[in-house]
């Protein structure tokens, strides 16, 4: 490699040929060496990239208000770093999201892409450090243990938003569904049993109030993600920062990003707990277990088409195998399951993680944030996609689900305040044994009258409490 087409920047280790026309610099080259692991690059995220540019931004804003850092080179920085969230340089932060040295790399790689692009700015070449250096200008009041776990939480914080959006989708098609459905009877089942009649409407209310709770859950998890440990420096004592700076940068990075952020209390304890992210991921376990359950009913319940419960028909989407014709398989519903086994096991990722801190940080962030990060996408992508591909075209088979009412013993039980347990009892053991239907054993022992019989059935009094009245 030719002189004009490299460049040599020094660090603590000895010198290295940085390509001239990179962005980043020796220390993200080195780190790039270190850690081929996951083979995703912290680029590829552009929410936690957008919050690295986003903090490094109000730093300087800080800086320059305190008359820490020259207005030239803050207007630089600041001008470089609003680039970045604008969507550009992206493909410059190379490191991989897995790595050792609790995110220092990822902080390193921000600070001297942030700087070479604001040497540029200045009319300057890229490494040219003596006039505005990555550390030293870009990092000034700041240290990775506390830029990288804020830049993490704004990240997570835009991601849980989207994926709020995305669950608003899909429990917007559940009760659309719950609303088509309402005067749809077919039988409840517990234990995969046949228990009491409901309609279909109620069974997709169901979906539409789980996710609904879990929104609001998610909702809380991510309000505490606005509790930031930004001035805490190295391990919360706010070494080498202004003693107002916590409170400016604070500030700063509020209108910045437009989230309501607030200083931790006690820095120390903010620096070495990840208590947050530890909630928020346990939200995201509790709602893929309920999309799961949930797509687990969807496939049951449209199992068949002939020799299973047949009681939806879920839209086909693709063929379902390359050996037998005609097969349609709920691929929707199996993706989604998926995405829900690699939240859990996320979840068990974060756990170890969190537990593995030791003394005033935790080391293993980068794995927190990489479980976390494709937790919150693959849970947004998998609600849009089950509400747009699956939801939205279900159809009841509406004859299939009244023959299965009208021929099902667990009509008995609306039948029991009426004819008592003991000929309830008889009633449901004929009926299984003969293969007879309730109703037609009710009228043939003259238990009840025509009339009585279908004011007791009638679909309103099947599905919704009632006062118990002679018929």
């Amino acid at each position: 490699m030719s002189s004009t087409e490299h460049r040599t920047e020094r660090d603590l280790l000895g010198e290295r040929a940085i390509p001239q026309q990179a962005y980043y610099g020796i220390h993200t080259l080195r780190a790039v060496e270190n850690f081929p692991i996951s083979g995703t690059p912290i680029g590829r995220n552009a929410d936690l990239v957008a919050a690295l540019a986003t903090v490094k931004q109000a730093a300087a804003v800080a800086n320059r208000q305190l008359g820490l850092l020259e207005p030239e080179l803050a207007d630089a920085i600041i001008a470089a770093c609003q680039e970045i969230r604008d969507g550009r340089l992206h493909g410059e932060f190379v490191v991989d999201m897995i790595q050792g040295g609790a995110g220092t790399s990822t902080n390193m790689n921000a600070n001297e892409v942030i700087a070479n692009r604001a040497l540029e700015l200045l009319g300057q070449p890229r490494g040219a450090y003596k006039v505005l250096h990555p550390n030293e200008h870009v990092n000034l009041g700041q240290s990775t243990n506390d830029v990288y776990p804020t830049a993490l939480r704004l990240a997570a914080h835009a991601g849980a938003l989207r994926l709020l959006a995305a669950m608003e989708q899909l429990r917007r098609s559940f009760g659309a569904k719950a609303d088509e459905f309402a005067d749809v009877l077919k039988m409840g089942r517990t234990q995969l049993q046949d228990a009491v009649p409901m309609t279909l409407g109620q069974e997709f209310r169901t979906y539409a109030v789980m996710l609904a709770d879990d929104q609001a859950r998610l909702a809380e998890a991510a309000a505490l993600l606005g509790e930031i440990n930004l001035g805490a420096t190295a391990i919360g004592t706010g070494i080498n920062s202004h003693p107002e700076y916590a409170r400016l940068v604070c500030e700063a990075l509020s209108q910045l990003s437009g989230v309501a952020l607030t200083t931790a209390p006690d820095l120390i304890a903010a620096t070495q707990d990840v208590g947050a992210f530890v909630q928020l991921s346990g939200v995201l376990k509790r709602a893929a277990l309920k999309l799961s359950k949930i797509c687990n009913d969807l496939r049951l319940l449209s199992s068949g088409p002939r020799a299973g419960l047949g009681e939806i028909s879920l839209p086909s989407m693709q063929a379902g195998s390359s050996i037998m014709p005609g097969k349609v398989n709920p691929v929707i519903p199996e993706v989604v399951n998926q995405i829900a086994f690699e939240v859990l096991g996320n979840d068990v990722t974060i756990s170890f993680a969190a537990e593995g801190g030791q003394l005033q940080l935790n080391a293993f962030e980068p794995i927190i944030a990489y479980a976390l990060f494709n937790s919150i996408a693959h849970l947004d992508a998998g609600c849009r996609v089950l509400a747009s591909r699956c939801v939205d075209g279900i159809v009841a088979n509406v004859d299939h689900l009244q023959a299965q009412v009208d021929n099902s013993i667990g009509l008995v039980t609306a039948l029991n305040p009426f004819i008592g347990y003991e000929a309830a009892t008889r009633l449901a053991q004929d009926a299984l044994a003969s293969g007879r239907g309730v109703r037609q054993l009710v009228l043939e022992r003259d238990l009840l009258s025509p009339a009585e019989l279908d004011r007791v059935l009638q679909p309103a009094s099947l599905t919704q409490p009632r006062p118990v009245a002679a018929v």
